[in-house]
């Protein structure tokens, strides 16, 4: 069974800007997304759990610049997307 991605307003609206910024990523974050509702475990992935103030999260990584920050709840099989971005941004 895939897991479900759960899209926020706010996330939406963060992906839009980064998006507009960095077009030529875009086929690199459709296949993450792919990666992540098939097999978030994907080594290509590079999943790991935050420490420090985001604890709470994980990170995936779309390339070796740019991470997105997840709420992974591994019980319900749902992945909440958070952050999008360099790897100062998405961990700010």
């Amino acid at each position: 069974m895939p897991y479900e991605i759960v899209y926020t307003a706010q996330y939406e609206h963060r992906l839009r800007r980064f998006l507009k910024k960095h077009p030529e990523i875009f086929n690199q974050y459709e296949k993450t997304i792919d990666l992540l509702k098939g097999n978030p475990h994907h080594p290509s992935l590079r999943l790991h759990k935050l420490k420090g103030s985001l604890q709470e999260y994980h990170s995936v990584s779309i390339n070796m610049k740019y991470r997105i920050t997840i709420e992974f709840i591994i019980q319900d099989k749902i992945i909440i997307p958070v952050m999008i971005g360099s790897h100062d941004e998405a961990y700010r």
